[in-house]
């Protein structure tokens, strides 16, 4: 009797396996894709670097220049953009080609699938935030974050709630269509929210407040305090975690087949 059940949990652990690896081949296929989430960021922090009060100290921002501020914002576009508008396509499409139903007569399980893809678009958001931080370090001068530790736990639960919650969208979407238009109906509000058009810093308090019960700007502050040399703020990073556990929750919960 137990050989049978061995061979089973062996099935399923070899499946799971398999899916990163064929999701991985699938992935590097879509070089479209990889760019909006690994050279966009860092592109957009050069075009603003560029411009030359930008570059200057401002007394506002505590001696910070406005390019300073840019970097965690230029990572969190990368966070949005995998996300919001690569995962979700993804997955959705999978459905509406009939994927998802031929693998669930497998051994294959929905955690497995979509834990292959949180850990495939959290590895290009990692490096698109090394690319992000080399770039500003070498271009502009911009100081690496002095709490790293704390930079990289902010950086890691905004992760985990970005992508959770485009694994939610897509589970509750039916077609593709509907996926990009739920997932751009988001982006753009989770753009401000991450300091895309003000700086989080520099907003009014009362928005600060209502921005940082977000994910992305409770991240946003987190990240820019680990930045300064301060652990992060454990309300910001209790905000993101939460987030995180919710959405992964709801993406698990509401994950369909079919």
């Amino acid at each position: 009797m137990s050989t049978p059940l061995h061979r089973r949990t062996t099935a399923v652990k070899g499946s799971g396996v398999a899916v990163l690896k064929a999701e991985a081949r699938l992935i590097l296929r879509e070089p479209a894709s990889l760019f909006w989430v690994l050279a966009f960021p860092t592109i957009l922090l050069c075009i603003l670097g560029a411009i030359p009060s930008n570059r200057e100290q401002e007394a506002d921002l505590g001696g910070l220049r406005v390019v300073d501020l840019y970097v965690p914002v230029a990572i969190l576009i990368a966070v949005l953009m995998a996300g919001l508008q690569a995962l979700p396509p993804v997955l959705t499409g999978y459905r509406e080609r009939g994927i998802l139903r031929r693998m669930s007569s497998t051994p294959v399980r929905a955690g497995s699938l979509v834990g292959a893809q949180i850990a495939l678009h959290g590895t290009a958001i990692a490096v698109s935030a090394l690319l992000a931080l080399a770039v500003g370090r070498i271009v502009f001068d911009v100081a690496l974050p002095r709490q790293l530790f704390g930079y990289l736990v902010a950086l890691a639960l905004v992760t985990l709630a970005a992508l959770g919650l485009g694994a939610a969208v897509s589970a509750v979407c039916r077609t593709t269509k509907i996926t990009q238009a739920v997932g751009s109906a988001v982006f753009f509000p989770a753009m401000f929210a991450s300091g895309v058009w003000l700086p989080v810093a520099s907003m009014p308090d009362i928005l600060q407040r209502v921005v940082t019960l977000t994910p992305l700007g409770a991240a946003a502050r987190a990240l820019d305090q680990a930045a300064a040399g301060q652990w992060p703020g454990w309300t910001h990073l209790g905000v993101t975690a939460l987030w995180a556990v919710l959405l992964i929750a709801a993406a698990r919960r509401w994950f369909r087949w079919e």
